[in-house]
């Protein structure tokens, strides 16, 4: 890093003589204000909009096409291990039944056609295993053509296997309704036989009656009764002749019928295959699986930017954190990716902006802190290339490391416990980094008289303090236990949240704790910000007035 990178100087301090202890605030019109009204507890979000939506869905790109991608990649692999079926059709023409109507008998034939009974036929016919008529009867449909024409669809592995199962299907439809026709016709003939044997049962009764009134005495009343005897005889036989001859008749009649139904039922059109095309059927899964993906993952990014409670829009974080936004920068990478064309103009913006929130000199050396939300790893590039520009221009820098890991001392190479000396890039600097178990470090700036006690720094802190011309401090606050200590470090603050990062109540008790440590964010920065997000970043109440020339850059020794 050189001189060169950084354009803008460190803040000049005063001397002893020439401020008083403490930086003096500007009267300003909103000293009427308590701090109930300057900050409200409750925070503004931001609208919910055809913006707000295409903003998400641009922000996480990423993730829905990769959702897209993945779904696309799951409906190739189904499409490999679970390939569609290949299909055959074959239309089969139909002869009513003898007094059936055309209309009900077609209705009859297709329930017959996928019954049961004539599925396990055709499995029989193909050498399937018997366990498989169930899922045989799901793999072939039949359709009404017409009153008298059905076509069958069979689905099946292969082009081959489905034409044989088709024909398979259609010889046992045909046979078993062959069988059903010979059943009628059976029960047909048997009705006619019952008839006329009935009429010659009756004849031969009444010559069973003839001849035992014949053995009786002679006498007139026994001559009558066999006459009337003869008579009726006389008249069954006809009656019998007559039956019997239309029997013959219904015989042949019923016999040419079922003859009929059974010859002019066939198979009109033979099996065959489908149109299967397998790029095509290919083209189509991978089609629909990607639109399912992008519904999903669309989906999926909507509904978690419309649920989350993650601050984004400058003016939504300004307000839950009562200072203002006065600075928002891109994404910062990890070192090791490709250097973005804009990258490295953010980066000098926020170098720059944190030497002109360096506050100004009174007794001791400037002490500014930057206060991590969420993002201590992404603000330690920044801090360090601060301090070692400071230290090149020969001031004497010390760089507290508060923040769990302590990212900003290990980039200076510093990175255990201790107060010890670096060199980098030619700058010396001194490196802080408390103890693993101390989560509340105080610092080398006097204690207020008014703040409870907090213990005392470490001799070897205040020694290396007392010789320098500047603290950076990169601290994290936990909410839990608080951040009393932070007026023990700096006696002002910039707070740096990442957008979508940390919800609003997170944020506003970052601010809050910052404000009760006895000191007011100079500034808030936003990284990652939305080029959508039109906001100003102003708060939405008054915020008390800077010292003048604090946070400029501009206020001499």
């Amino acid at each position: 890093m050189t001189d060169s990178d950084h354009t803008v100087a460190l803040p000049a301090v005063t001397t002893e003589d020439e401020q008083p202890d403490q930086p003096q605030r500007v009267p300003s019109a909103y000293d009427d204000y308590s701090p109930a009204d300057e900050h409200p507890g409750e925070y503004a979000t931001g609208i919910v909009s055809l913006g707000f939506i295409a903003t998400a869905l641009r922000r996480s790109a990423w993730l829905w096409l990769a959702i897209a991608l993945a779904a696309m990649l799951a409906g190739l692999g189904l499409f490999v291990t679970f390939p569609p079926a290949y299909k055959a059709t074959t239309t089969v023409l139909l002869k009513p039944f003898p007094d059936t109507q055309p209309t009900d008998g077609i209705l009859t034939d297709i329930a017959l056609a996928e019954s049961r009974t004539v599925a396990q036929s055709a499995v029989q016919q193909l050498g399937l295993p018997q366990a498989s008529v169930g899922s045989f009867l799901k793999a072939y449909s039949t359709t009404e053509v017409t009153d008298q024409v059905v076509l069958i669809t069979v689905s099946a592995p292969s082009n081959d296997e489905a034409v044989r199962r088709a024909k398979a299907v259609a010889a046992a439809f045909l046979q078993f309704r062959e069988k059903q026709a010979q059943a009628q016709l059976q029960s047909a003939l048997a009705s006619i036989n019952l008839q006329v044997a009935q009429a010659k049962q009756k004849v031969n009764a009444l010559d069973t009656q003839i001849a035992q009134v014949q053995q009786q005495p002679s006498s007139t009343i026994q001559q009558g009764k066999l006459a009337t005897l003869k008579s009726r005889r006389i008249q069954a036989n006809y009656e019998a002749s007559t039956m019997e001859q239309a029997a013959l008749s219904d015989r042949m009649t019923e016999t040419s019928a079922t003859a009929a139904v059974v010859q002019n039922s066939k198979v009109v059109d033979s099996a065959t295959p489908a149109a299967h095309s397998h790029h095509k059927l290919l083209v189509i899964y991978a089609l629909s699986s990607l639109i399912l993906g992008l519904v999903l993952g669309m989906g999926f990014v909507i509904v978690r930017a419309l649920v989350s409670d993650r601050l984004r829009r400058r003016d939504d974080i300004a307000h839950a954190l009562g200072a203002p936004v006065t600075l928002s920068v891109g994404t910062p990478k990890p070192h090791w990716l490709p250097v973005r064309r804009g990258q490295g103009r953010d980066q000098k913006r926020m170098v720059t902006h944190l030497r002109n929130a360096v506050p100004a000199r009174s007794r001791g050396a400037p002490g500014l802190a930057v206060v991590a939300v969420d993002n201590a790893q992404a603000m330690a590039p920044s801090l360090v290339s601060l301090a070692v520009s400071c230290a090149q221009e020969g001031q004497q820098v010390v760089v507290a490391d508060l923040a769990r890991g302590a990212p900003a001392a290990r980039l200076l190479g510093a990175g255990k416990p201790g107060i010890r000396p670096v060199k980098v890039s030619g700058a010396h600097l001194v490196v802080a980094v408390p103890g693993r178990d101390n989560v509340a470090p105080v610092g080398p700036l006097p204690q207020k008289s008014s703040q409870a006690q907090l213990g005392q720094a470490s001799e070897a802190l205040v020694a290396a303090y007392a010789s320098a011309d500047l603290l950076l401090t990169l601290v994290t606050i936990d909410p839990a236990l608080g951040a009393d200590h932070l007026a023990t470090w700096a006696t002002s603050a910039v707070v740096v949240v990442t957008a979508g990062r940390s919800s609003a109540a997170r944020i506003h008790a970052v601010g809050e704790l910052v404000r009760l440590a006895g000191m007011s964010p100079v500034s808030a920065v936003l990284v990652d910000a939305d080029k959508t997000d039109e906001s100003t970043g102003v708060t939405h109440t008054p915020v008390p007035q800077a010292p003048a020339g604090q946070g400029l850059g501009i206020v001499g020794r």
